[in-house]
């Protein structure tokens, strides 16, 4: 899905960016970028685990750490990991669907962290 999807460096993902509302993309538009957004959401647990994995290894090296300094960079290098593994639990949970032809505008639906 050409231009949908953008590299979000921060989350280490790729994110859904629609140039239009939900319901001006067709059906077959819809699914295939529901198709992808699932093997993107798919990508997620292991996302999370890999930053786990990183913020217990710093929370090791806080332990050990006597520099105030250096353990002030850590706290926030954790308190950021942290940060980025509940927005990627909110993605995660982001489950959009395919719009019902005759679904009013007022209610669209569209792909973002927001909307679950």
């Amino acid at each position: 899905m050409n231009g949908i999807f953008i590299d979000d460096k921060r989350l280490g993902i790729r994110v859904p960016h629609l140039d239009k509302p939900w319901e001006d993309y067709s059906p077959n538009e819809q699914e295939a970028i529901l198709l992808e957004w699932e093997t993107i959401r798919g990508l997620i647990p292991d996302r999370i685990a890999e930053l786990e994995r990183e913020i217990n290894e710093k929370q090791d090296a806080l332990g050990q750490e006597a520099d105030f300094a250096r353990s002030c960079q850590l706290n926030a290098d954790i308190a950021e990991l942290a940060s980025i593994v509940n927005d990627l639990w909110i993605w995660y949970r982001t489950a959009p669907s395919v719009s019902s032809p005759t679904r009013k505008k007022a209610g669209r639906k569209t792909i973002t962290p927001h909307n679950k």
